[in-house]
């Protein structure tokens, strides 16, 4: 062997440090993930750190210091990309609440960290991706991953598991097929809707989107881990039997206490005059949360207010508060009368589009099930019932070709009478829970969209506000998400 040769092996003690620290990472994850392409980056890392046979920081010998320091930022920016992608695919994520959907729990413009771990991080099934970008590139648009490879459905051991009352980040069950310019409501109750409202054909309402690209835009498939990123709280675990009676959760035949910050919607009549921009900093309400209607008797009289004793109804405001709050109105000297909000079967803005968007059952918003929660290895009956309520958990999030011929059911081309599950399922809602799309209007959330449990606020800002006049919430920096 050359002496130059020998010298390669003649690492200093920090050098064998850092590499045996990086090995004992690689083989942790190794174990943790039950993986051994973890093990892969070990020859490359021992080259790096002590025999040196490749070329790493040739451009060091670059006589051009400006070209030099380039590479330098280029190297940086790099590892730290690689750094925060593994950190994001199997520690921590960011989140920014998009929606007032968990008010007053998490407030629009909040920014989350979500761990990844609570239930166990969730290997990537669409690998080949950019790094930092749920499904589309930054800047410059279009997809930010390849679809193929697609690896099966994987998680490692985590922390915990789902448990009633958590928030949980997860991706959107039905955000698998999105028509791009309109993705709320989703592209199954635009469907839905055309159904009902134009008495079109399931095939024909699909058919309408796909040709009117001008308003809906095209429509796009999504594999599970690149759908869209929801937030909302577990409601119903797996094998629960959930019903909504007059917006009161019932699980398993008991009353689900709300979780502090749970509001409704509420109609509130003053007795003269306007709601000052004061009360509604007391009582909390965004500007974009309330609603000042036509000051007539018409729209009193639909809403079942009593008329006024000159015969005219008074300014009628509509917004959502919590019961704390809503006492608080009730008890202003300026109010007249409050109303809740009443769902409307068949209007979708009043929560009568909901799961499992069928007409064949009469449920809403406000008074939903009772419906039983699929749990793994439970066994149901296939019927026509069954088929309307778990069909799309049978066909879309479990893989297989399920249809009936008379009155016989074929699962994947076989006669079959039962159904027995391989997933767990939840079910999810939001604390604003007449302005949430949650589970009421697309049911289930399968284990293999859960992807962890935001920890703290580490950023809020509040959209009403300007920088410098009260736009950063410092009083919710490193609050805890619940």
């Amino acid at each position: 062997m050359k002496k130059s040769d020998n010298n390669r092996f003649k690492a200093s003690a920090g050098q064998w440090i850092r590499f045996g620290l990086w090995a004992l990472v690689f083989c942790l994850v190794a174990l943790w993930t039950r993986s051994g392409w973890w093990l892969l980056p070990l020859p490359f890392a021992f080259d790096l750190f002590i025999t040196r046979f490749l070329p790493w920081f040739f451009w060091r010998k670059w006589k051009n210091k400006t070209l030099r320091t380039l590479m330098d930022w280029v190297d940086a920016i790099v590892f730290a990309l690689v750094a925060v992608y593994f950190v994001f695919l199997l520690l921590f994520q960011n989140y920014q609440i998009p929606s007032s959907s968990l008010e007053k729990s998490l407030l629009v413009g909040d920014f989350l960290i979500v761990n990844k771990a609570s239930y166990g991080p969730r290997m990537p099934m669409t690998p080949l991706s950019f790094p930092l970008a749920q499904h589309t590139m930054p800047l410059v648009g279009g997809k930010s991953y390849i679809e193929k490879p697609q690896w099966p459905y994987r998680r490692i051991a985590g922390l915990g598991r789902v448990e009633r009352g958590d928030i949980v980040v997860f991706n959107f069950p039905t955000g698998d097929t999105v028509a791009l310019n309109m993705q709320n409501p989703d592209y199954y109750t635009i469907c839905y809707s055309l159904m009902q409202e134009r008495q079109m054909s399931r095939s024909q309402a699909a058919a309408y989107v796909r040709q009117h690209q001008e308003i809906f835009g095209p429509v796009i498939w999504r594999p599970v881990d690149r759908r869209e990123n929801y937030v909302k709280r577990c409601v119903g675990l797996p094998g629960d039997s959930l019903q909504i009676i007059d917006n009161q959760v019932y699980v398993n035949g008991e009353p689900l206490p709300d979780a502090p910050g749970v509001q409704y919607n509420y109609f509130v009549q003053t007795r003269g005059g306007q709601i000052s921009e004061r009360q509604f900093e007391q009582w909390g309400v965004s500007r974009d949360d309330r609603l000042m209607l036509a000051e007539n008797n018409l729209v009193g009289s639909l809403l079942g207010f009593a008329q006024a004793g000159d015969g005219q109804h008074r300014v009628i405001y509509h917004f959502p508060a919590t019961a704390e709050v809503i006492e608080r109105v009730r008890k202003a000297p300026n109010i007249q009368d409050v109303k809740i909000e009443k769902a409307r079967i068949g209007d979708y803005s009043l929560g009568g589009y909901v799961f499992p968007l069928d007409g064949r059952v009469d449920w809403t918003r406000d008074d939903f099930g009772p419906l039983w929660i699929p749990a793994k290895g439970a066994t149901i009956p296939l019927d026509e019932r069954n088929e309307i309520l778990y069909g799309r958990a049978i066909r879309c999030y479990e893989g297989h070709q399920l249809e009936r011929r008379g009155m016989q059911y074929f699962l994947d081309g076989e006669p079959a009478d039962t159904y027995t599950f391989s997933m767990d399922y939840y079910w999810m809602m939001g604390d604003n829970r007449h302005n949430s799309a949650d589970s009421r209007y697309w049911g289930f959330v399968p284990e293999d969209h859960v992807v962890g449990r935001p920890m703290l606020v580490w950023l809020s800002l509040d959209k009403d506000k300007a920088w410098f006049h009260g736009k950063i919430r410092w009083n919710r920096f490193f609050k805890k998400a619940r």
